[in-house]
């Protein structure tokens, strides 16, 4: 039987994709698992070393899952369209040279606990509503550092945009699209009152959803250039840390234990805020984005709450340079909401090109 070959968007891990297939003189062609074309190629019993070690996170249980599933459930892996679970089996059997294994259960393994999602509760509930600048409940700084480092954001795009609804006919010129002055800066989902940060969208109906407009209304929106920054991305950590930056099986169920944790923090610059509230429902955000700007990061993304673009929250405004003014007629507002047991609300916002 020919040997088969695997490709990086077999796993669609970024450790796997820009590190460790390079690290073994791939070739290039169609994977022989998912169907990608023009890609890098390398046997699957090369990746057998890593695979490994992340195996050993899991332990037999009749009552638990195949490992092909804790692997996608937890670390987003073989989420490629055309990987099934029977294909990812096989690739997994391959890799580990175990058809057998690959048919067994498995459940996590019992020996690794995080205490960290439960210290943000307690932390949190003490910041907003006993404690605000000397507190009492302290949560693990060094070890929050380390899972911050392995959410540094892909290369972001350059272009961003800003929106402020127009009052009274004017329009803002570019002076007046970027961040507030510090006395006129309230309190915002990043930034504590009298800090400014800048807001950014991805697109230009990504700012203006963010400013809750209403139907009818016109929106300046303003291009911004950011350079190449160093940014924590918040927006599905389980997608971008990889198990595979890890040698040891202790580290990686370690940071297993600790995911549920990230995922809290990220729902922290989602969580909806109604504006009555703010002055005390940011805290806990703005708390976090304090860290992150301490532990040497220039801002921080995150998904937008109310559409379907993503949000750059940049700690010094002065990076981003402005470019031109485009207004915008918000002709549709649409908005979505369920039972209150599940309460969401997103806001679909339709623009149309106004003129200058």
């Amino acid at each position: 039987m020919a040997n088969r070959f695997c490709c990086p968007e077999c796993f669609d891990d970024r450790e796997l994709r820009d590190q460790l297939f390079r690290n073994h003189d791939p070739g290039h062609g169609t994977c022989d698992f998912c169907g990608t074309a023009e890609t890098q190629l390398v046997e699957p019993g090369k990746l057998a070393i890593y695979f490994e070690s992340l195996v050993n996170v899991y332990e037999p249980s009749e009552d638990g899952k195949s490992l092909v599933e804790w692997m996608k459930d937890d670390w987003q892996l073989f989420s490629h369209p055309r990987m099934e679970i029977a294909h990812a089996k096989e690739l997994l059997g391959e890799i580990l040279d175990d058809g057998e294994i690959v048919r067994r259960r498995f459940t996590p393994s019992a020996s690794y606990i995080s205490e960290g999602l439960a210290q943000w509760d307690k932390l949190r509930d003490e910041m907003m509503y006993a404690n605000r600048w000397f507190l009492d409940v302290a949560i693990d700084d060094e070890r929050l550092k380390q899972l911050l480092s392995m959410l540094i954001a892909p290369p972001l795009p350059r272009q961003w945009y800003r929106a402020r609804i127009r009052t009274e006919d004017e329009v803002f010129p570019i002076e007046k699209m970027a961040a507030p002055p510090r006395r006129r800066s309230s309190n915002g989902r990043a930034n504590p009152a009298g800090i400014p940060y800048l807001y950014l969208g991805s697109l230009p109906e990504t700012a203006v959803a963010e400013i809750r407009p209403h139907t009818g209304e016109v929106a300046c929106v303003a291009d911004f250039t950011v350079p190449e920054i160093k940014a924590v991305d918040l927006r599905n950590p389980r997608k971008l840390v990889s198990p595979f930056i890890l040698s040891e099986a202790s580290a990686i169920g370690q940071l297993r234990a600790d995911l549920p944790f990230l995922e809290r923090l990220g729902q922290e610059l989602t969580r909806p805020v109604q504006p009555a509230g703010a002055a005390i429902d940011y805290i806990p955000s703005q708390y976090l984005c304090e860290f992150i700007k301490k532990s040497g990061f220039d801002g921080v993304v995150y998904r937008s709450s109310v559409s379907d673009g993503i949000n750059l929250a940049l700690f010094n405004p002065a990076q981003a340079v402005g470019g031109t003014v485009v207004l915008y007629n918000v002709s549709k507002v649409s908005v979505e909401v369920a039972v209150a047991e599940q309460e969401r609300t997103f806001i679909t916002t339709s623009l149309a090109n106004g003129s200058l």
